[in-house]
C-alpha cells in the first residue's frame, strides 16, 4: 500500500493530509444504523442515497460524515488525478483516513487514467465499492475480478459521451454500474436529463439477463431530477450539492429518497 500513498501524495493530492494512523478529520468515528463499514456486514437498502464528499468541507470531513450518518447509506469519494478528468480531489491517504473515521461504506469512484495500476489499492483500504470508468482501461472485466478478489464490489462508470451498448455484455462481471448524468470532472453541473436513456437500456439489460447490480446516477441530483432518474431505472444516487448544501444534510437525503421511493415503479415520463 505505500506505493498507493506515495503516489496519491505526488500525483492526485488536492488537499495536504498526514499519512499516518492519527485521527486527521476528527476524534470520534461516524456510525449509521449500527452498520458496520465491511463487505459482509452491509446491508442493501432498495434505494441507495450517496452523498458525495466532493461538495462537503474538505478541513470538516469527519463532521460531514457525521451529519449525513443516520441516513446515508453510502458515502461517495470522489478520486480525480488532472489527468483523466482536468482536476484534482482526494487519493488514498484520505480514503484510508476516512474509512477509520465513518462506519458508512465508501463508494470510491476513479476518474483516474490507469485504475489498473491503483484501483485495488482502495479495496485494500477497505472501500465498500470501487468504480473505475470503462474509457480509462481496455480490459475491464480483469480489473472487476481483482477488485472483487481484493474485498470490494466492482463498478463500472460511463461517462457523458460514452455509449453503453457495448458494455452491456459485460454487466454481468459488475456489481455497480455509475451512469454519469453529467461530464465527469467537476460538481456543482447541470443535469443532462437526455443521459438517461443508458439507465434505460441498462435496466432492460438486468432485467432480461436477471442480473444483480445496482444502477447508480451521478452528477446534477437533486430534488428537481431525482425522480426522473429513478423513473428511468436508477437505484442508487450520488448527490452532492443537494445534500451538503443544504441547512440540513440529513433531512436533504430522507427528502431525496422519499422522492426516488415514490417514483420507482411509476410509468417513465
Amino acid at each position: 500500500m505505500q506505493q498507493v500513498e506515495d503516489q496519491a501524495e505526488s500525483a492526485y493530492l488536492w488537499v495536504w493530509v498526514n499519512n499516518s494512523n492519527t485521527q486527521i478529520f476528527g476524534s470520534r468515528p461516524c456510525t449509521r444504523r449500527g452498520e458496520a463499514n465491511t463487505l459482509s456486514d452491509v446491508s442493501t437498502p432498495e434505494t441507495v442515497i450517496a452523498p458525495s464528499l466532493l461538495a462537503a468541507d474538505f478541513a470538516r470531513l469527519a463532521e460531514a460524515c457525521d451529519r449525513v450518518a443516520d441516513d446515508a447509506d453510502w458515502l461517495h469519494v470522489d478520486v480525480m488525478d488532472n489527468h483523466f478528468v482536468p482536476n484534482l480531489s482526494i487519493g488514498p491517504p484520505v480514503v484510508k483516513s476516512l474509512k477509520a473515521a465513518t462506519s458508512l461504506p465508501l463508494d470510491c469512484h476513479l476518474m483516474i487514467t490507469d485504475p489498473k495500476q491503483w484501483a485495488v489499492g482502495y479495496a485494500e483500504l477497505g472501500a465498500y465499492n470501487v468504480t473505475f470508468h470503462a474509457e480509462a482501461t481496455s480490459d475491464p472485466v480483469g480489473l472487476a475480478r481483482d477488485l472483487r478478489a481484493a474485498g470490494s464490489k466492482a463498478g463500472l462508470a460511463i461517462d457523458r459521451d460514452t455509449e453503453i451498448e457495448p458494455y452491456l455484455d459485460l454487466l454481468g462481471e459488475f456489481d455497480t454500474l455509475l451512469v454519469m448524468t453529467i461530464k465527469a470532472g467537476f460538481g456543482g453541473q447541470s443535469f443532462i436529463p437526455e443521459l438517461l436513456d443508458k439507465v434505460r437500456t441498462a435496466r432492460r439489460a438486468v432485467r432480461s439477463g436477471h442480473l444483480e447490480l445496482r444502477i447508480e446516477v451521478d452528477g446534477g441530483i437533486s430534488d428537481d431530477t431525482i425522480e426522473a432518474a429513478a423513473a428511468a431505472g436508477a437505484d442508487a444516487f450520488v448527490a452532492g450539492t443537494a445534500v451538503y448544501g443544504a441547512d440540513d444534510p440529513a433531512k436533504a437525503i430522507r427528502r431525496l429518497r422519499g422522492l426516488a421511493n415514490g417514483a420507482i415503479g411509476k410509468p417513465d415520463r
